[in-house]
């Protein structure tokens, strides 16, 4: 499980670098675009107006310009960070936390039929080869299952329990993330409003900075709380799922060791007494069955 685990997480950190870099390149372009859009009507002679078109009014600038440009660099930067770190969490616990990932409907079938037949060894080495959550607790499970059923039920606890917990850490960052947009919203908020009453302090008032440092102030927070809405909701949805799949783990595991157990203890047929002796010296399987005899 760990030897794949790494190069999966490799490619989502090379994933989420190469996001970042070119979300902060698209936004650096967009906001020099936008800049200079804005800068060429005050550079260039303003043409005559026709009498005709005096009345009209100048059209209102495009939303999604408008809060490009009112966000500025540092906070769009930050926030785009943030938000493509959501989206990182949920893809990668979307494609953690699933049923069957975890619950793997084969491998129970299989490993039922190889118990009956008394492969104990086998069904072992298929729990041991297997990389979902079931296989990696009745892994552990089985390894104690010469010590008794409870020992082996208690391991096997122990080891969804571990599971769980390091699943149960990135879904806390779901939390962290959620928290963490009304507060960069906020910051955001302050800071307009401090530029909105420096604008205030001058001999004359000049309106249209007031408006600018007013909007700057409510896109930030708009987009803070906009970001903390799916993290909430998400955390939410993952956390419950990974109760779930950790219950079902636990019941199905507890319900194979059950069955192994007691299969062990069944007086074996006479043409199988050698494998279960081999299977009885090796200390990666339950010896019950020998001791049974």
């Amino acid at each position: 499980m760990k030897l794949s685990a790494a190069p999966a997480r490799s490619r989502l950190a090379a994933f989420i670098l190469g996001c970042l870099t070119a979300a902060l390149v698209c936004l650096a372009l967009s906001v020099s675009a936008v800049r200079a859009q804005d800068a060429q009507p005050a550079d260039a002679p303003a043409p005559a107006a026709a009498p005709a078109a005096a009345p009209a009014a100048h059209a209102p600038p495009n939303m999604l310009v408008h809060i490009i440009v009112s966000v500025g660099p540092v906070f769009g930067g930050i926030l785009l960070i943030v938000s493509i770190c959501l989206v990182a969490l949920c893809v990668l616990l979307s494609m953690d936390l699933r049923m069957s990932v975890a619950i793997p409907p084969g491998f129970v079938e299989d490993f039922t039929d190889t118990v009956n037949k008394r492969q104990f060894k086998a069904a072992y080495e298929m729990a041991k080869n297997d990389t979902s959550y079931l296989g990696r607790v009745m892994t552990t499970g089985m390894s104690r299952l010469q010590y008794g059923i409870e020992d082996a039920r208690e391991a096997a606890f122990n080891m969804v329990e571990s599971i769980r917990a390091s699943k149960d850490q990135l879904v806390a960052y779901l939390a962290v993330i959620g928290t963490l947009g009304p507060l960069l919203g906020l910051v955001g908020t302050v800071w307009g409003m401090i530029g909105a009453f420096i604008s205030l302090g001058g001999a004359q008032p000049q309106f249209n900075v007031l408006a600018a440092n007013i909007s700057h102030a409510l896109v930030v927070t708009l987009i803070g709380i906009g970001l903390s809405v799916p993290a909430i909701f998400c955390h939410t949805f993952f956390k419950n799922r990974l109760t779930r799949i950790s219950m079902d783990t636990a019941n199905i595991a507890d319900d194979l060791l059950t069955q192994m157990y007691h299969n062990s203890k069944k007086p074996a047929p006479p043409g199988t007494v050698p494998a279960l002796e081999t299977a009885a010296n090796d200390n990666r399987v339950p010896t019950a069955a020998v001791k049974a005899k």
